[in-house]
């Protein structure tokens, strides 16, 4: 047997030693389901492990519910509890459709004949390209079943896949492809979820990545694997020998037809994609990279292509954050040093009304909400740009202004005025003027499901495609869109971390697929959660004294304000992943605010 046939074999049996446990799982608020996927593996020899004999049907229905995870062969093991035409007529490309703790309920049960429904909770719909959604609501099927030839197998059932999240936890793993901004600069990353043998993903990646994002993002991003870019010939290790690519060290070695034709830049941003999203997978480099039978670049053609190459593509690059931790003290903008707390010169460093701040991710630009002191009805709130260190001037007031935040190029500062009206403070850096810009929200507020104002925070993403935002308390992804007259609009709204039982208050991107959330109340107060809502991870509450007002984060750090101080997320045994709050000297006080560059 091979060794990917051995792989598949031992996932089989792993499979047959779960069918105990569904309708037993469950996926609370505190939950982290690890990955999800419709991509087919290749069965083993063997085949799936047949139904357990003599099995009675309300355990053979759970057992069908834990086998339909499996979509190797267009899930053979979940159609073996079928009747022939029942398994001849099911379509299992309907719907995937992701359940917490499934009940098993009889309906009837007479002689050969049974029926149960089966009741749960629904908590993800997958699509055939491995993109998921968070969903909220009840799923109930009715399965009918028959006794054939001294056995229970059903006879009438639903299309579409139905498992248990314990069960995908088990099954599939989560990949992220990657793709390219539209101003040609950083990576945009497309979260996907496969089952597929080790020694098939490199191959399953690129052909995701040839197949182009999902829907979501597609108007939004390029595609440099697109048509007429194609792989050519095999995937091998990097010394052209085939078999198990991407399994320990090794390499690989990829052949493009049609991409002899690009441009410097357009091949950098090729190898980008493909270097970046099989490095995510933990497929180890090198990378050889070929167009049209011949090196890709000169430069690599030796020693092949690494992800140190390409970090120039990551919006989460070295870099990025120049100036290091400042905080709002006392209405004052303060910056954080080894050797203690230091007020900037400037207006920002002079005030003491300010309420809010967000600092470009170069340092050279501050966007601030400051106070006015007028009484209602006059407006309550200004926002004031200006250069770090020098004179703020005021470009918009409103009864309320949510905290600023700024583009990865430092262009604009993004804010919502009075919770519904979203702006851009679009900065000319040659002349140093400021144009206000609305941004469009109208598809924002479309349909059922959609986000309701007010909005109290919106936080474009490091890429520019996203935006986070809070809207009446629930958390969203929308989709940035630039027309072709040049303004903006978000798009396409997504929600994430469904079924939360206390407001959300503040959030922060950590990673492009990343978000950190701060919410009211004592439980979880803080916690991450990916862009497509499938992963819920709740971060340690030690030292925390909540209520957390306030979460700003980047990829190496995270900071929070709670009822008493800000304090900053350390990680004591990272082989234990024992991680714990710590204050930040200095700043203390329930008023303090942590400001880390945009």
């Amino acid at each position: 047997m091979t060794n990917a046939g051995r792989g598949a074999a031992l996932l089989a049996t792993v499979l047959a030693g779960l069918l105990v446990l569904s309708g037993c799982a469950s996926l609370p608020e505190s939950s982290a389901p690890q990955a999800l996927g419709t991509i087919n593996r290749a069965p083993t020899s063997e085949g799936p492990p047949p139904p357990q004999s003599g099995r009675d049907p309300d355990l053979l229905v759970g057992d069908f519910l834990t086998a339909s995870a499996d979509p190797a062969n267009r899930h053979a093991a979940a159609r073996q509890y079928m009747a022939p035409d029942a398994a001849a007529e099911w379509n299992d490309e309907a719907s995937t459709t992701i359940v917490d703790r499934p009940d098993t309920l009889r309906e009837s049960r007479s002689g050969d004949k049974a029926s149960y429904v089966i009741r749960a909770r629904k908590v993800g719909e997958l699509a055939g390209d491995g993109s998921y959604r968070a969903v909220e609501g009840t799923l109930e099927n009715k399965i009918e079943m028959s006794k054939i030839d001294g056995e229970w197998r059903i006879t009438d059932l639903p299309d579409g896949v139905v498992f248990d999240s314990s069960t995908f936890e088990k099954v599939y793993r989560r990949y992220v492809l990657q793709y390219v901004d539209p101003a040609s600069s950083v990576l945009v990353p497309d979260p996907r979820w496969v089952s597929v043998p080790r020694a098939q993903l490199t191959e399953r990646l690129v052909a995701m990545l040839g197949s182009g994002p999902q829907s979501t993002i597609a108007p939004v991003v390029r595609n440099q694997l697109a048509a007429p870019i194609s792989v050519r010939g095999p995937i091998t290790k990097a010394n052209n020998e085939p078999g198990e690519v991407g399994i320990g060290i090794g390499g690989v070695r990829i052949d493009f037809a049609g991409a002899g034709n690009l441009g410097q830049r357009e091949r950098e941003l090729l190898a980008a994609q493909v270097v970046m999203t099989l490095a995510g997978a933990d497929i180890l480099g090198p990378y050889v990279l070929l167009a049209d039978g011949k090196p890709l670049d000169d430069r690599y053609a030796a020693n092949g292509w690494s992800v140190a190459d390409l970090d120039q593509f990551s919006a989460s690059a070295p870099g990025q954050n120049r100036i290091g931790l400042h905080a709002l003290r006392n209405g004052t903008l303060v910056q954080v040093t080894q050797d203690g707390i230091v007020t900037p010169s400037g207006s920002f460093g002079e005030a003491t009304n300010l309420q809010s701040v967000g600092i470009s991710a170069d340092g050279q630009f501050v966007a601030a909400v400051a106070d006015t002191g007028r009484p209602a009805p006059e407006p309550g709130r200004t926002l004031l740009i200006g250069n770090y260190g020098a004179k703020a001037f005021g470009v918009a007031e409103g009864a309320t202004i949510a905290r600023p935040s700024w583009t990865a190029d430092g262009g604009a500062a993004w804010t919502v005025v009075d919770g519904d009206r979203v702006i851009r403070a679009v900065t000319d850096r040659a002349t140093g003027n400021v144009s206000v810009q609305d941004v469009d929200t109208s598809a924002l507020f479309e349909g059922s499901g959609a986000p309701r104002p007010p909005i109290s925070e919106v936080v474009v993403s490091r890429t520019g495609v996203r935006a986070a935002l809070i809207a009446d308390g629930k958390v969203y992804v929308a989709v940035v869109e630039r027309g072709g007259d040049g303004r903006y609009a978000l798009t396409r709204p997504v929600p994430v971390a469904l079924g939360l039982s206390t407001r959300a208050v503040s959030l922060s991107w950590v990673t492009g697929d990343t978000l950190m959330v701060a919410r009211e109340g004592n439980v979880d107060p803080v916690f991450t959660v990916s862009i497509d809502g499938s992963q819920f991870s709740p971060v340690t509450s030690q030292n925390l004294t909540p209520p957390v007002r306030v979460v700003t984060a980047a990829a190496a750090t995270q900071y929070v304000a709670d009822s008493r101080a800000v304090l900053q997320l350390q990680t004591a045994d990272p082989a234990r992943n024992d991680r714990f709050w710590r204050e930040v000297p200095g700043l203390t006080g329930d008023s303090v605010v942590p400001v880390l560059p945009s």
